[in-house]
């Protein structure tokens, strides 16, 4: 039986465990990634597990999100960073040098390692080849400290490309149309490899996309082959050291199969607001918009700004929009001025943002009031642009740009030909914006620089035998981490404070969330389906964990939330009988009398609704890590004790 790209790069890396879907399986990472609006939090887990240097081949500590300097905090934790990476053994990707996933694949990612990220959009690697997975942040502390990393051994779909894409037509319609086919759920408990002749067709910048933006369907990962195309983007980038041939064996083995004609495909946009919600640009019609925005680390490479440069060049951004352009990496800025890309961007009336996420994460650029926004980015959830009544929809760079200049929502495909650009055979290597740490021997004379608004790490409490609690939350499906901590320019200075940024949880669904929780003091939130989809945020369990959110009672849930739950020592449970979300209400009193009993011994908890004299099952499928984790209070406190 032959082996799937997955399979082999799982394989490679086993440590513990059974590779049967659904069961819990152990892997070696190779790689590591931090971004600063997650990482400050992860580095003061490593520094609380008191290891002196990171074990792993290559850790890498990006400053990208929070580069909006308001007030002292962002750049107190970038200090912070700065340091703790120079004394445990981390490079330090300055602010201004890029987005982490577009850099790292540019300058640090190798074919068939592992790497592990506290973003979600960390599966980017997977376009050339890498095993590259998002997680929370003490997950990745405990990855630096040399442990292993924990996941339910995935489903691999085969997701089989023919054909090639017609002109005007993307690779961010690629996965858009996986998104319409498998929803955003569609992808949990899998990774999605892509094979066919078609993947010949697709440079590594556009595979990387679609890696990207499988994040979007709850997958644990998504993977490319990695091939000549990729040793021909390794060269270019001067690695080409780094390349190795990772093919999956003819007569590999899937779980599913999809396949996608490339040449059927038509430029396509997911509607607000939600990245699956995705129709055909021609369907949804010239809706009149206000603002366009390109970049992420979706749709940021040399690649995606070229075409843009390509079919701005000579026209006029329309009167009624506002056109930003926010390239992935200084080496994208730096390429694009010396071919004289950057000019025609200008010329046309483009804003010219720094090299960072900035708006994709609500750090400025919010919409005006119920302003209709196009962005190249990969999610759309309602109040994430900073806007709460604003209309997203995300789309490709080529649609975005056209939009742009005619002001409407416009299908590129009626427009004639695709204006022509050149993509250089080589980059522009220059990595003066990378930070090596200091030498083993000299970091002792390292002093880590902690600022006022660093504040301690909450840890979780001990499992009791029985366990009471008050709903203080109820909510529908597809709730995201968004919903529960929002990002934005107004919240994320505040990542490394957490007893300030409890004040914004679940803030825009209940206003009253965090005072309710402290009045209550043992709290239960109850959920509906994909419970925590999206970033990888772990502030989404360690503010609920703060406030005394003691177990989440859900239909079910996405998977890195799932983890970041558990490693805060909060209960993640589903409803065996899904008929029993609809007999609980908030403010309702629940107990599970035998929960510690229960959890230990891998039965259903009891759990009973002292309000309304009910009693239910719920499951808990939790592997015997997970039981000692949850039963010690959290990995952090499980860690200690180990």
């Amino acid at each position: 039986m032959g082996l799937s790209i997955t399979h082999k790069l799982i394989s490679s890396h086993w440590v513990s465990g059974k590779m049967v879907p659904g069961e819990e399986i152990g892997l070696k990472i190779d790689q590591t990634l931090t971004q600063d609006a997650t990482g400050t939090m992860a580095y003061l887990q490593f520094e609380a597990m008191g290891i002196d240097r990171v074990k792993t081949e290559l850790s890498v500590s990006y400053v990208d999100h929070n580069t909006l300097q308001s007030g002292f905090e962002n750049a107190d934790d970038h200090k912070f960073l700065q340091t703790v990476a120079k004394k445990r053994g981390i490079y330090f990707s300055r602010p201004g040098n890029g987005i982490c996933h577009q850099v790292h694949l540019e300058r640090f990612g190798v074919p068939g390692k592992t790497l592990l990220g506290s973003d979600s959009h960390t599966p980017t690697g997977g376009g050339i080849g890498m095993l590259a997975m998002g997680a929370g942040g003490l997950d990745v502390a405990v990855a630096m400290g040399g442990g292993t990393y924990y996941i339910t051994m995935p489903k691999v779909v085969n997701v089989k490309l023919i054909g090639k894409l017609s002109p005007w037509v993307a690779a961010k319609d690629v996965i858009l149309e996986v998104l319409r086919r498998l929803t955003v759920k569609g992808g949990v408990g899998k990774v999605i490899e892509y094979t066919g002749e078609g993947v010949k067709t697709l440079s590594v910048p556009e595979r990387a996309t679609i890696t990207n933006m499988g994040a979007e369907l709850g997958a644990t990962t998504s993977v490319f082959p990695s091939d000549e195309i990729t040793r021909e983007f390794l060269k270019a980038q001067g690695r080409e050291k780094d390349w190795a041939e990772i093919l999956p064996d003819e007569d590999a083995v899937y779980d599913e199969e999809i396949v996608i004609d490339l040449s059927e495909l038509k430029p396509l946009a997911a509607m607000p607001h939600m990245p699956d919600k995705v129709k055909a640009v021609s369907e949804i019609g010239p809706i009149k918009i206000d603002q366009v925005c390109i970049g992420s680390c979706t749709n940021s490479s040399l690649l995606d700004m070229l075409k843009v440069a390509a079919i701005l060049k000579g026209k006029t951004v329309h009167p009624d929009v506002s056109l930003t352009i926010s390239p992935g990496s200084k080496q994208v800025l730096n390429m694009l001025s010396d071919l004289g890309a950057l000019s025609d961007i200008i010329a046309a009336g483009a804003r010219i943002l720094e090299s960072a996420c900035g708006p994709c994460i609500g750090m400025g650029q919010a919409p005006k009031s119920g302003g209709v926004s196009l962005r190249t980015f990969n999610r759309n959830f309602e109040g994430r642009s900073g806007t709460a009544d604003a209309q997203v929809y995300l789309v490709s760079p080529e649609t975005a740009a056209i939009s742009a200049i005619t002001g409407v929502l416009t299908d590129p495909q009626t427009l004639g030909e695709m204006p022509e650009f050149t993509l250089p055979s080589m980059f522009k290597i220059d990595d003066n914006m990378i930070i090596p740490p200091a030498p083993a021997e000299e970091a002792d004379k390292v002093e880590i620089v902690y600022g006022p608004n660093i504040k301690e790490v909450p840890k979780g409490r001990p499992l009791e035998d029985e366990l009471k609690a008050t709903v203080v939350l109820k909510v529908e499906d597809n709730i995201t981490t968004d919903h529960i901590m929002p990002a934005g320019a107004k919240i994320l200075p505040y990542r490394s404070n957490i007893p300030y940024l409890s004040q914004f949880c679940f803030k825009q669904l209940d206003e009253n969330f965090a005072e309710n929780c402290k009045k209550v003091g043992n709290a239960i939130v109850v959920g509906g389906q994909n419970y925590g989809q999206g970033s990888s945020r772990e502030h989404a369990a360690l503010v609920p964990l703060y406030l005394g959110v003691r177990a989440v009672i859900a239909k079910s849930f996405a998977r890195m939330h799932k983890a970041n739950l558990i490693n805060a020592g909060i209960l993640p449970l589903t409803f065996i009988n899904e008929a029993d979300y609809d007999r609980i209400e908030k403010d309702d009193v629940l107990t599970m009398p035998y929960v510690k009993d229960e959890v230990l011994n891998g039965k259903d908890i009891t759990l009973k609704n002292e309000t309304k004299g009910e009693t239910y099952k719920l499951a808990g499928g939790f592997s015997d890590r997970q039981k000692d984790i949850l039963i010690s209070g959290g990995l952090l406190r499980y860690t200690a004790n180990k």
